[in-house]
């Protein structure tokens, strides 16, 4: 299972949400290079990228950072918030991010989600955010009616390669991983899952690992990493056997 350690930003700054409330942040690092650049050197294979702002704004608002990310890392980047157009597919590919995050704009257009995973395959990730287990838009700030998990498979149909899958109610909350609703969407998926939101500590990580089998891909690891408690290496050293 790899882990991806998970740079959220606003206004060029590393920083972390809680259960992505937008006044309830706090600053990380004033440099998100350096952060991905530290997360490269600890053994980290991926990067999980964020623009927070942009989420809201319908459209990235940090492109100048992520290209210094990519520039400066020889490790793949992933990249989600306000990513909601095929334009806007295509200029954060360009400045080098190798698989784009479609979350809002796949649940609020059908049309768009079937061209674009079509068109995408492996580069386009779905982002399934969940709140009370239904569909979470618009930086989470909206709610849809529609379950996560038939949403999931609705996207699936459409060619969705894998699925990034938050419990909005665990992230930033340092209170552990949803395991069960984890195993449950991976269970009904056929596709790879990436398992987000609230992965706390070592336990976490292992009990995500443990289900690896069922389709537990990787796990994105966030506020726990820049608060201590979670060390990297220590959760690599799990997954690694």
């Amino acid at each position: 299972m790899e882990l991806i350690p998970a740079i959220d930003m606003i206004g060029g700054k590393c920083v972390r949400l809680t259960q992505g409330v937008f006044d309830d942040k706090t600053v990380y690092a004033n440099d998100p290079v350096e952060v991905a650049l530290r997360w490269e050197s600890l053994g980290a294979q991926r990067l999980h990228i964020v623009d927070l702002e942009g989420s809201r704004a319908g459209h990235p608002l940090e492109l100048e950072t992520v290209k210094r990310i990519v520039a400066a890392v020889k490790i793949p980047v992933q990249m989600g918030g306000g990513i909601r157009t095929s334009d806007i597919c295509k200029q954060v590919l360009d400045v080098g991010v190798s698989r784009v995050i479609i979350g809002t704009s796949a649940a609020t257009d059908e049309d768009f989600a079937k061209s674009v995973f079509a068109w995408l395959g492996e580069q386009a990730v779905l982002g399934v955010d969940a709140k009370g287990g239904f569909v979470a838009v618009k930086g989470w700030e909206e709610t849809t009616s529609e379950e996560a998990i038939s949403f999931a498979q609705r996207m699936q149909s459409y060619g969705a390669k894998r699925v990034i899958y938050t419990d909005i109610s665990r992230d930033g909350m340092l209170k552990g991983a949803n395991i069960e609703a984890m195993k449950q969407m991976a269970e009904a998926l056929a596709v790879p899952v990436i398992a987000s939101g609230g992965v706390t500590s070592l336990d976490d990580v292992k009990a995500l690992a443990d289900i690896e089998s069922i389709g537990i891909e990787a796990a994105i690891l966030g506020k726990a990493l820049y608060t201590g408690h979670i060390d990297f290496s220590q959760a690599l050293k799990i997954t690694q056997g």
